[in-house]
């Protein structure tokens, strides 16, 4: 470790070879041996108490009472107040698991509803920020895309991850319909929309997309597992079995030097791809009116949205898999488990801005608790939280 706080220099009172007694003035050989030890210092909160006075004018003989500086208006300080807000949502702990952490490592007893109006004020700082992000969204080149269940007081709900190249955006929606993609991508979505093969985006987007080929291969092996059809047997074979090329040649494009057979450039993969998109269609068009209905339906599919497969190929930014919106929701939905979901539409929302800050944060490579202390300092200033789209746009 860099940082080095103290340096306590150690001798040897004593020859190990012949007893002789040793000083640290006499000659030493070489570096000496380096040993770090890491420690927390003593936690004590720091408590301010602020007395109000009231002061008479001499000249209209009334008290004025002064005012409370911006950030001590609450009971908590800023730094205090996102700590509660980060171990929530990052460090997805209970409320209560976050209350037992304070009092036993801080000393600071606090109740339930404290945490709660903390977590509050933190969605309220953000608020901005998150606006900026998704009025930014219909603008972006490529979008992935992806939904899984929610509970608001037991209420079905569907919590969405849309995921641009520097930021993900996060909505609680009571749908996972095609209105929700209106509403946060527009009427019509210029850029390049990353998917499964979910009804909601083949209704709503009729420009270029791509689908996920992880779900494609998990409906195969599906198939496979479950199969007892030759056409099962064969369809499922011959489709993995492009699958995999089809990878290979997308990893040695990727990974680039040192990756097995040497690197490929974008022309160099689209030359070779063409071949096995050809031997995807034929093996698709050959199943098409097969007498098992699983092996029909995803010929079906793969012909149907046959260059929704392939715009990886052609197009930058773009993923064959839609794994990078997988992954956003996954933090989402470890925390939905410990959580059990909102209890109100203000709480669905704190969690959507407060999930939108902090997984942007870790695509930015800025520090989620650092950029919390910042916002809720700045809004208790009334001053503007600190934009995530400035960093998105220059990194």
């Amino acid at each position: 470790m860099s940082r080095v706080d103290q340096v306590i220099e150690l001798f040897p009172p004593k020859c190990r070879h012949c007893d002789s007694r040793l000083s640290p003035k006499m000659a030493t050989q070489g570096e000496g041996r380096r040993h770090q030890v890491t420690e927390l210092p003593s936690i004590a909160a720091h408590i301010t108490e602020y007395q109000c006075q009231c002061v008479v004018c001499p000249e209209c003989g009334k008290a004025t009472q002064a005012e409370l500086p911006a950030e001590a208006q609450g009971q908590f300080g800023p730094q205090l107040t996102a700590l509660i807000a980060y171990l929530t949502v990052v460090c997805r702990m209970p409320r209560r698991m976050v209350r037992e952490l304070l009092e036993q490592v801080l000393a600071i007893p606090l109740s339930l509803g404290s945490i709660q109006n903390s977590w509050e004020e933190a969605s309220e700082a953000v608020a901005e920020p998150c606006a900026e992000l998704e009025q930014q969204l219909p603008h972006e080149p490529v979008v992935n895309s992806d939904e899984t269940g929610y509970r608001t007081s037991g209420e079905k709900r569907w919590l969405w991850a849309l995921v641009a190249a520097n930021f993900v955006f996060y909505k609680i929606a009571l749908t996972r319909g095609a209105e929700v993609l209106v509403q946060l991508l527009g009427e019509v979505f210029a850029g390049i929309l990353c998917s499964d093969r979910c009804a909601s985006y083949l209704k709503y987007h009729k420009g270029e997309g791509q689908f996920c080929w992880a779900h494609f291969k998990r409906n195969i092996l599906g198939i496979q597992e479950i199969g007892k059809t030759t056409d099962a047997e064969r369809f499922c074979r011959d489709a993995l079995a492009l699958h995999a090329r089809l990878f290979r040649l997308w990893h040695r494009f990727r990974d680039g030097p040192g990756v097995r057979y040497g690197p490929i450039t974008r022309e160099q993969l689209i030359a070779k791809s063409i071949p096995l998109e050809k031997k995807f269609f034929a093996l698709a068009d050959r199943y098409l009116d097969s007498r098992d209905k699983d092996v029909a339906n995803l010929a079906l599919a793969l012909l149907q949205h046959f260059e929704r497969f392939f715009a990886f190929l052609r197009h930058e930014g773009v993923e064959p898999t839609n794994n990078v919106a997988e992954r956003a929701l996954r933090c989402a939905v470890q925390w939905r488990k410990i959580s059990f979901g909102s209890r109100s539409a203000q709480g669905e929302v704190a969690v959507a801005r407060l999930l939108t800050v902090t997984r942007t944060c870790r695509m930015q490579h800025r520090a989620p608790l650092v950029y919390l202390v910042t916002a809720i300092r700045s809004h208790r200033n009334a001053l503007p939280a600190p934009s995530l789209l400035k960093t998105a746009s220059t990194t």
